[in-house]
């Protein structure tokens, strides 16, 4: 479980004066001291429009900073240009795109299977038709008892994925069987085996019904490819902020389109790079020709997270509606982030 949340954010600022905001996730004196003494003395001087050479350049150094300074190029190019992000990327195909609920699922208290359903019954109310549970930090036996009570609660009308973060080896994620195959609710089965272990994958793929989701800490569109070769998944989770760089992000999407694969990212760290995340679900194209709005949904983290805030977008019966205004088409709450600044003490 997490017990802190951290989130480091960027702003470059033009000779003109244009402001773009950037995030990643990494200890912080190891943020602090790669942009102080490296990355910002690069940027120094160099032209907007050489974006996608200056995000290839610091990726060799670090991969989550260069996704950081790709957002924030990326929000002042459009500026620049005076367009929505969406506008830059070619246009959206909908003003609206889902979201589902992502719940952490565990505490140290003992009664943290009540916490859980409590949790995910407030999620409900609230409006969402989908959400994301954790299992692989109990027994098998402990997490089978947890999901059966959620299942119970859920009555087959709300979506419900599961995500092992991969806590199994191939012979303990066939020990769900019984259960998965018999949940027609279920949307996916999120990373049960270590991701590097495609040929498992392949082979879980062909025993389960349930369909199997994972990626989200492949770096580039290209590590995809052995998932998509080997049918190894139904749907890809790139993350915008473990990509290095929304170009590449956005090529991972476009991807998985290519190998008729859904794709639903992972965006449970940050708030700004949860929005880019939408943007680019919106400017995807439809998976299905039977439904022409059909999109896959982003991961909205429904636990307390006082970074969230810091972007004025909550959803609305399991839905986002996008801005729609120049670059992010919002404004950072700066208030919130100076009240969390880092003091630069340890932590952890």
């Amino acid at each position: 479980m997490k017990s802190y949340r951290t989130c480091f954010l960027i702003r470059i600022i033009t000779d003109s004066g244009i402001e773009g905001w950037g995030e990643c996730v990494d200890w912080l004196p190891t943020l602090q001291k790669g942009f102080q003494e490296r990355i910002i003395p690069y940027l120094m001087g160099k032209p907007v429009v050489d974006r996608a050479k200056m995000v290839q350049h610091i990726k060799k150094w670090h991969a989550r900073s260069a996704a950081a300074v790709s957002m924030a190029l990326t929000e002042i190019m459009a500026k620049k240009m005076g367009v929505s992000i969406c506008d830059m990327w070619g246009g959206k195909f909908r003003e609206k795109v889902p979201v589902y609920a992502s719940f952490q699922s565990y505490s140290e208290d003992g009664s943290w299977q009540r916490k859980s359903l409590s949790d995910i019954e407030k999620a409900i109310r609230s409006g969402f038709d989908r959400i994301k549970v954790k299992v692989g930090g109990k027994t098998i036996t402990e997490d089978q008892e947890h999901m059966v009570s959620v299942q119970a609660m859920l009555e087959g009308k709300i979506g419900l994925a599961i995500d092992a973060n991969q806590s199994y080896d191939l012979a303990a994620t066939l020990r769900w069987q019984s259960l998965l195959d018999h949940w027609p609710n279920l949307l996916w089965l999120e990373e049960p085996l270590k991701t590097d272990h495609i040929t498992d994958y392949a082979l879980l793929r062909s025993r389960l019904n349930a369909p199997l989701a994972g990626g989200e800490n492949v770096e580039t569109a290209a590590k995809f490819l052995p998932f998509l070769t080997e049918h190894a998944l139904d749907f890809i989770t790139p993350d915008p902020m473990h990509t290095s760089g929304l170009e590449g992000y956005r090529e991972a999407l476009s991807l998985s389109r290519l190998f008729g694969i859904r794709v639903t990212p992972h965006t449970y760290d940050g708030a700004l790079s949860r929005l880019y995340a939408l943007f680019a679900q919106a400017c995807l194209e439809p998976w299905s020709k039977m439904e022409a709005d059909a999109i896959e949904p982003v991961e909205w983290d429904a636990m307390e997270n006082p970074f969230a805030e810091l972007i004025p977008l909550s959803p609305s019966f399991g839905n986002i509606t996008l801005p729609s205004g120049i670059g992010i088409g919002l404004e950072l709450d700066v208030d919130r982030l100076a009240f969390y600044q880092w003091d630069g003490a340890s932590y952890g």
